[in-house]
């Protein structure tokens, strides 16, 4: 997954750069995309948050039984956990930026965009 939005953000940035694009079928299709990788980015959210959850449980449990399994299973969660959270890091900065490239190609198409970022 990391691999095909990096490498479909690369593909807009060179749409961006040209002109002679159909900006409207592109909108079109970079909101199906945003939508795909919106819902992945939902659900890593909710796996990631469950890691952490257990994590968290495991420690706690461990304090209070002072069983050394319950630390090794808290540790195995706490190294799996670590590759959840930078994939979701990825996640989320990458749907940000379709964001932003989206409201580019409003201003190609001609449109107003919602949201620029620009102060009237």
């Amino acid at each position: 997954m990391a691999k095909r939005i990096k490498e479909y953000l690369v593909y807009v940035d060179k749409l961006l750069a040209r002109d002679d694009v159909d900006f409207d079928e592109e909108m079109r299709r970079h909101l199906v995309q945003i939508e795909f990788f919106m819902h992945e980015r939902l659900i890593h959210l909710l796996v990631t948050i469950l890691f952490a959850i257990l994590t968290v449980g495991c420690c706690v449990t461990f304090v209070v039984t002072e069983k050394i399994q319950i630390l090794l299973l808290a540790a195995a969660l706490f190294v799996l956990l670590i590759p959840y959270i930078r994939h979701y890091y990825l996640l989320e900065n990458s749907v940000q930026k379709m964001y932003d490239q989206y409201d580019k190609m409003m201003e190609k198409a001609g449109k107003d965009a919602f949201y620029t970022g620009k102060e009237s």
